[in-house]
């Protein structure tokens, strides 16, 4: 039996930044991660200003700088029955520090987060072991059993664990959370298309013709989410690849010539699922991140979320891990601080489902036609300064959370 003081079920970007802020205030913290590496394609790439601001206040900016990365500071539409790209928002325009996203490839976000947690005496972090079940006595959680890739069983006793291992977290399934779910109208299919020196920069949305896509600038290649009508994926597979290549090619003409997809095993889909718990924790566990409520892609500001949490979490668990004092109120703290916030960005989002994304994929939105473009699209079109409110909202959010002061560097 092996004991720590917090133990973390996911090493994702809420898992780690939590490790880390709470192993350089002093707590004793193991994270468990089921796979042996970070690597996995199509994850959230998006490192927003909120954490790019942490990243500086922990002394780790020049490191984040020297990962590969592709700086979204403009996000574009094809505007009218040629193409015209507009710029709906832009980042630049903003008076901060860090007006840009940085798309950085996730496993070298994790890793930077992995070897600076390594140099903390109080932090362990365990590739391979996989978290299978709670360790329920006395009503409460004591820790988790795991498993390890060569089939080793363990348990680990905490006086705090936390699920931060996503929407498919086994402990969501606990009935005392109470699970809400929120029907979403689609799901998102992730490709590569290569880019070439003179194409378009930044983000570029494309509505058209029952058509809804988004193209992130990542230096020699597009990342492509192409959101399709929830459930019509597997019948869209039965076509041959060329033909959704020329569907490409048709929609983005500049993307002719190029080799595109190669075959549909290089095209990966994320069901979309839009939902949150009521109760955050329990004694003894705490969720966050997606493990708390999983957001839709829209804005793409879900790691965000999740690292925002994390920090909330480090600042109110701490001290009173630290000082061996932690109670029912701390915990509750943090939900109680992130709950606006999460329910004010999933109804944002549920309002963007049933304004632009369902009516664009009956056909009912059309940048191709200009009489059919959105009142906002419009409202920002004609008055420059509004231009302005959509960077910042997807920067920012609504609330920049501080972390311990005891983690700072």
């Amino acid at each position: 039996m092996e004991r720590t003081t917090c133990c973390i079920v996911g090493g994702g970007p809420a898992g780690m930044v939590l490790g880390l802020l709470l192993a350089r205030a002093g707590v004793e913290v193991t994270v468990l991660e089921k796979h042996n590496d970070f690597l996995r394609d199509f994850r959230g790439d998006t490192v927003h200003p909120t954490t790019l601001h942490l990243l500086d206040d922990l002394g780790l900016a020049e490191r984040l700088n020297e990962l590969p990365q592709r700086r979204l500071n403009r996000v574009s539409v094809p505007i009218g029955e040629s193409g015209e790209l507009f710029t709906f928002g832009d980042f630049s325009q903003l008076k901060m520090k860090y007006n840009y996203i940085a798309m950085v490839p996730q496993w070298d976000f994790l890793d930077l987060l992995a070897d600076v947690g390594k140099q903390e005496p109080c932090f362990e972090l365990r590739m391979d072991t996989e978290a299978t079940e709670l360790i329920r006595e006395g009503g409460r959680v004591n820790g988790v059993r795991y498993r390890t890739a060569d089939g080793s069983t363990g348990e680990i006793r905490a006086t705090i664990t936390v699920a931060c291992d996503g929407r498919k977290s086994f402990v969501r399934t606990m009935p005392e959370l109470g699970l809400r779910d929120f029907p979403t109208p689609m799901d998102v299919r992730w490709f590569r298309v290569p880019r070439h020196p003179d194409d378009p920069v930044g983000a570029i949305g494309l509505i058209r013709e029952r058509t809804f896509m988004a193209l992130l600038d990542r230096g020699d290649y597009f990342q492509v989410a192409a959101i399709i009508a929830k459930g019509t994926d597997a019948q869209g597979r039965n076509r041959p690849i060329e033909e959704f290549n020329a569907e490409l090619v048709r929609r983005l003409p500049w993307l002719a010539g190029r080799e595109l997809v190669a075959s549909w095993d290089d095209v990966k889909l994320l069901h979309v699922t839009l939902d949150r718990l009521r109760k955050w924790h329990v004694p003894g566990l705490l969720c966050i991140g997606d493990a708390a409520h999983a957001m839709s892609p829209v804005g793409g500001i879900g790691i965000n979320l999740a690292v925002q949490d994390a920090v909330a979490a480090a600042r109110y668990l701490a001290e009173p891990l630290r000082e061996g004092r932690l109670e029912r109120k701390h915990v509750a703290a943090v939900q109680r601080r992130r709950w606006p916030t999460t329910v004010l960005i999933q109804r944002l989002q549920r309002v963007i489902h049933d304004n632009v994304v369902a009516p664009a994929l009956r056909g009912e939105i059309d940048f191709g036609n200009t009489a059919r473009l959105p009142l906002p699209l419009r409202a920002v079109s004609n008055v420059p300064w509004l231009r302005k409110i959509p960077p910042y909202v997807l920067a920012y959010g609504a609330v920049r959370e501080r972390p311990p002061k005891a983690a700072l560097r």
